[in-house]
């Protein structure tokens, strides 16, 4: 999965964005599936977060105030047609980090920015793992996520944040970028947490299958969702002030 991302964030434009459109319509679709949502509702809810995502297209408006309020709109539709509030949330739950994502792309060293919010998540990841099996201790969330230690999370915290310095160095990513990856680092384990909750309330092991041996999208990128659009508004915050 790393390496198509990378490969499409490289390529940019309209491969970036069509990857990113299948990822949020799967994710849409594990969604409802842990909302115990009959099918007719759940290909309704993905035909109402298609809008906003075509409306991001590289031919369409893209990135814009326009893709936020088809956001929204999409919500409130799915709400209404279907009295499904949990549902209704999967619209913002997949569709704002795409948004996020692809105007992180659009910025002047978008490639570098979009490397910086991609992997730090991954690299939370991977430093979790290994500081949780490594030292161990107590749990951060035992009702929630069994494995998961406060050793962990200082672990992927540690992680992303050196990811970060070394584009820092090497890059000149900026340094308030650098300075928010420890943040960054604690939403992305949060959105991990979430993710397993909602699994937990469902009854289920994993979001999906689509991923043999992994589970599905949302457990593969459950960390990026809440990162995504934080990590947006401080790219883009220079700009608006």
């Amino acid at each position: 999965m790393a390496a198509v991302a990378l490969a499409a964030l490289v390529a940019g434009g309209f491969i970036y964005w069509l990857l990113m459109v299948v990822i949020a319509l799967f994710m849409m679709a594990e969604w409802s599936d842990l909302t115990a949502t009959p099918a007719r509702e759940k290909r309704l809810a993905q035909y109402a977060v298609s809008v906003p995502l075509a409306i991001l297209a590289p031919i369409a408006a893209g990135a814009s105030f326009l893709a936020i309020g088809l956001i929204a709109a999409a919500f409130f539709f799915t709400a209404i047609v279907t009295r499904r509030g949990w549902l209704a949330s999967g619209t913002i739950y997949c569709a704002l980090p795409v948004l996020s994502l692809v105007l992180i792309r659009e910025q002047d060293h978008g490639l570098l920015l979009s490397l910086w919010a991609l992997v730090l998540v991954w690299m939370t990841d991977i430093g979790a793992f290994f500081a949780g099996r490594a030292i161990g201790g107590p749990k951060l969330a035992p009702r929630v996520s069994p494995n998961k230690t406060w050793a962990g999370l200082i672990g992927g915290i540690v992680a992303a944040t050196l990811f970060a310095l070394v584009l820092h160095v090497a890059y000149n990513l900026p340094l308030r970028l650098l300075l928010a990856t420890p943040v960054l680092g604690v939403l992305a384990q949060g959105g991990d947490l979430f993710e397993s909750w909602l699994k937990r309330r469902a009854g289920v092991k994993d979001s999906g299958n689509i991923l043999p041996g992994h589970g599905g999208l949302l457990d593969r990128l459950d960390g990026l969702v809440p990162v995504a659009p934080v990590a947006a508004l401080l790219v883009v915050a220079p700009a608006i002030f």
